[in-house]
């Protein structure tokens, strides 16, 4: 918990997780008491620095995360451990979202966003936080709550926190009595600025409690906590067009932003030369830059966004004479085509990954802001880049939100060498003067931190940074809240308690610590995240490297369970990571380190008899469902207890029984090898159902599409069991099995070969790959995808189901099948509801059976979130996933091609019905 995104590290005394406001005053009671700071933390994404601390950690992201639509929309309330992406997930249905549009909304959180100002790409300084914040409810250090909402707030101020009250309103006058400070204030906000307080809330505001309100944003948790903020809503622009403009020189592309300003784009995204060139090594961006021998090129990223296509084709249509006019280097082009929009916009989203990604190892990455008057952006530009060459700052970018005079750019550094910190201080100095001489904000959009706290002084003058330090004694006038944030007298303040990012391993090197893997990690509410999997390891380097040895055996004796037993290992963190780690690799390959050589043994040999293990395991299975309950779960217990819970499952009540052999089946003219997976051999169907193996074959003959199974399927797997594991040995033993059997049946590639688990699906794919050339031409498809694309439009639904609770899982997500799954998941039924809080179930093959408690950890919001309601239908897409689902409900969860296929023949859906009162009981 000591690390967030930012290079600053401190090792809190202490994490607490309060619940409540009411806990919150209890903490500020003790911390005044015992003279300890707090500091808040939700999300962790915050690049200055504002969520470190050696005091006392308060993490508000566990159970402060309510959210609650308002007004049809209009108006949403917030808790501060809910993230951008939930909410606006939450308000799609209404075409209303927030206004605040961060690059890190899905991990962000509420919380972040009012202590930190947020705005984004399209917000500007119309939409951020600031203007869209309607009210909100804080807990000052005092222990006072206060709703600005409320009809009595200001009273309930004055009686409550008089001297509080009256001293905001010296302020106010203190401030609006000094016309240079007016000026002041003025000239600086009309810029994206989060340097300092927000003391433009004394020009904007006349009564105290308006005045708190908006000092709270943009305060960085130094005045007092947020534990409920209600915002303002607009508009979801559905329709949008978007072109790159790229153009000869740096200067040309400045000299366009007044007239594309005024010609309506909503956004306009800067990209210097070294950001196109570091674009065109990325094959994603490459044919946009096709041609493009870059040397002192920019570009602008350009976007209209409107809420019809009339609106849009005006827009699009009045902008096509200035287009022409402009000295572009390639043709202007603004389309609409959802593909191509995708791969302008990776060439802007994509640079923090292609920058950061490829830092060599050791080094830490700076993503820094500033904000200056739009005319003075290319002279500012322009010296950014000679500083950089100064400096000897290579691969530096900048880039970022031109229309606002708004640019990010990115430095690697590397702390640990003393002589480079005085190189990065003579550095901030310049850049500072820079900034500052061209009438500039050194913090535009993430916060003052402790990076730019000891310049407040130099960019607001003497005046204002006193009437900013009375600010902070009026709310802590003890000074306990996240010290040496936002503001600081000391002036090397900023380069104290620097982070290194010592090389661990190849597969995590390049993390930033960022944390947007969090929000979807399976164990983040039981053990770690994949953040805390890589920082723990840089943690063991580094007590490792200061000769603690004590430290590092304690670490390396927790991170087995905490690190590895409970990892999922379902790659979401990858989906959601700007730099794509797949935590789970490093997990897979410690994993393979722990296994000792008679555990590799014993999976080998059940690789080379695997027909065989499938049988026992169900034949297991169909045994303990005869027996009394109790005697197999204490039996299970017992071999838990003599071998360990990472080797044997524990059997409980509703597993089901065992399920059907595989045969092979060779059929002349067939169109598609199948690949039924051994999963559902071992598990059998949901009570009453078939098993998706039935449904895939039956709606295959209704398609009139004939499939084959390969002769050795009895004994073949995907290698997700061995993979997962560790289990080096077996893994090569069933791919040595499975790739020539697949390429033979599949005649040379020239057959599909489809599958009917996801995760099973995505285990094919990664063990193709595994092979290396000689199976490239493999095809492994999803039966969901097949379904969708080869039978969906020749199938007859003779009446749909009323409403379906849908599970898509981790791997239908990695393999890109969600479109697929939705769109037959819409022709079963009227309703569809998959729900906002859905993430990976993490039963992870045998993960749910010897850890359950990562399975409950990881559903509990997702059951939750559809327990206030009966569904015909409960369906996902995987065997496991539906055990998982089904535990986590007290519902039967099918595969969603099962449903599909009762629905069709007109027979009564297994997974409507409850399981019995008894299993309920025990889960």
């Amino acid at each position: 918990m000591a690390h967030d995104a930012s290079h600053y590290l401190l090792i809190p005394g202490a994490v607490v997780t309060p619940d409540s406001r009411e806990q919150i005053a209890l903490l500020f009671a003790a911390s005044s008491r015992q003279g300890v700071s707090l500091t808040f933390r939700s999300g962790g994404t915050s690049l200055s620095g504002q969520a470190v601390t050696s005091g006392v950690l308060v993490d508000t992201r566990r159970n402060f995360r309510q959210i609650e639509v308002l007004e049809s929309g209009s108006k949403v309330r917030v808790q501060p451990g809910a993230t951008i992406g939930q909410v606006n997930v939450r308000l799609a249905p209404y075409g209303r979202k927030l206004g605040p549009d961060p690059a890190s909304a899905a991990a962000c959180t509420i919380g972040g966003v009012v202590a930190n100002n947020s705005s984004g790409m399209s917000c500007g300084t119309e939409f951020n936080t600031y203007k869209t914040m309607d009210s909100v409810v804080v807990v000052l250090p005092s222990g006072t709550v206060i709703d600005t909402a409320a009809l009595d707030a200001d009273a309930k101020l004055l009686s409550t926190e008089r001297e509080l009250y009256e001293g905001l309103t010296t302020l106010r006058d203190r401030v609006r009595d000094n016309a240079e400070s007016c000026r002041t204030i003025e000239r600086q906000f009309t810029l994206k600025n989060t340097m300092g307080y927000g003391i433009n809330s004394f020009l904007d505001h006349t009564s105290p409690i308006d005045i708190l309100a908006h000092l709270i944003i943009g305060s960085e948790g130094t005045l007092a906590f947020v534990a409920e903020a209600t915002f303002r809503t607009i508009p979801v622009s559905t329709h949008t067009s978007t072109g790159l403009l790229v153009f000869e020189r740096l200067r040309d592309a400045t000299d366009a932003l007044p007239d594309l300003v005024a010609a309506g784009f909503a956004t306009v995204e800067l990209l210097d030369a070294t950001s196109l060139s570091v674009a065109q090594a990325d094959p994603t961006a490459r044919l946009v830059l096709q041609g493009l021998a870059v040397r002192d090129h920019a570009a602008l990223l350009v976007e209209f966004q409107e809420t019809s296509g009339d609106e849009l084709a005006d827009r699009v249509g009045d902008t096509a004479p200035l287009l022409t006019k402009l000295p572009l280097a390639l043709p202007a082009v603004l389309s609409s085509d959802a593909p191509t929009r995708a791969g302008l916009w990776h060439v802007r989203n994509g640079l923090y990954a292609a920058v950061a990604g490829a830092r060599p190892s050791g080094t830490t990455a700076l993503l820094e802001d500033i904000a200056v008057p739009v005319p003075a952006l290319a002279d500012t530009c322009e010296e950014l880049l000679r500083l950089f060459e100064r400096y000897d700052y290579e691969q530096s970018v900048i880039f970022g939100h031109a229309k606002d005079g708004n640019v990010h750019f990115l430095l690697n550094e590397r702390f640990g060498e003393s002589e480079r910190l005085e190189h990065y201080l003579r550095f901030t100095e310049d850049m500072v003067d820079l900034v500052l001489g061209n009438g500039g904000t050194l913090k535009a959009e993430h916060g003052t931190g402790r990076i730019m706290a000891p310049f407040v002084r130099r960019q607001y003058g003497d005046e204002l940074y006193e009437v900013m330090k009375s600010v902070k004694n009026l709310f802590d006038p003890r000074l306990i809240l996240n010290p040496g944030v936002l503001l600081s007298d000391e002036p090397r303040s900023h380069v104290d308690h620097l982070k290194e990012a010592p090389a661990v391993e190849s597969e995590v090197d390049r993390c930033v610590e960022c944390g947007y893997c969090e929000p979807v990690c399976p164990s983040r509410n039981l053990t770690l995240t994949p953040r805390q999997r890589i920082v723990l390891r840089r943690e063991v380097a580094r007590a490792g490297a200061a000769g603690d040895e004590v430290l590092v055996r304690e670490l390396e004796q927790d991170y087995r369970y905490e690190g590895l037993d409970t990892c999922a290992v379902d790659g979401m963190c990858q989906t959601a990571c700007p730099v794509q780690i797949n935590t789970g690799d490093l997990v897979k390959r410690l994993r393979a380190e722990h296994v000792g050589k008679l555990k590799q043994s014993v999976w080998k040999v059940a690789a080379k008899h695997w027909a065989g293990a499938v049988t026992a395991a169900g034949a297991a299975l169909n045994v303990a469902a005869v027996l009394p309950p109790a005697l197999v779960t204490t039996a299970s217990d017992a071999a838990r207890a003599v071998g360990n819970a990472e080797t044997v499952p524990r059997w409980e009540e509703d597993l089901p029984r065992g399920g059907s052999r595989r045969h092979a089946a060779d059929n002349t003219g067939s169109a598609a090898v199948y690949f039924p997976a051994c999963v559902s051999s071992m598990f059998g169907p949901a009570e009453g159902g078939e098993g998706v193996s039935t449904a895939v074959r039956s709606l295959c003959e209704r398609g009139g599409i004939a499939l084959s199974i390969p002769d050795g399927i009895k004994g073949m797997c995907c290698g997700m069991p061995w993979r997962s594991k560790g289990l080096t040995e077996g893994y090569q033993e069933m791919r040595t099995r499975v790739l020539p059997e697949l390429w033979e049946a599949s005649r040379g590639g020239e057959l599909p070969v489809v599958c009917d688990g996801a995760s099973c699906t995505e285990g094919l794919l990664q063990l193709a790959e595994s092979g290396g050339p000689a199976y490239a031409g493999l095809r492994i498809v999803d039966a969901v995808a097949f379904i969708d694309e080869h039978l969906l439009d020749r199938l007859s639904v003779p009446a749909k189901i009323g409403s379906l609770a849908l599970h898509p899982t981790c791997s239908s997500t990695r393999i890109g099948s969600n479109a697929a799954l939705l769109r037959i998941a819409a022709r079963i039924a009227d309703e569809v509801i998959v729900a906002d809080d859905w993430g990976c179930c993490a039963f992870a093959g045998d993960r749910g059976l010897l850890h359950p408690e990562l399975t409950a950890s990881a559903t509990a919001l997702e059951a939750a979130a559809i327990a206030g309601r009966v569904f015909d239908a409960y369906a996902s897409t995987n065997r496991t996933c539906e055990l998982g689902m089904t535990r986590a409900t007290g519902y039967q969860y099918q595969h969603l091609i099962e449903v599909l296929e009762n629905t069709i023949a007109g027979s009564t859906p297994a997974t409507g019905t409850p399981v019995s009162t008894k299993r309920r009981a025990r889960r």
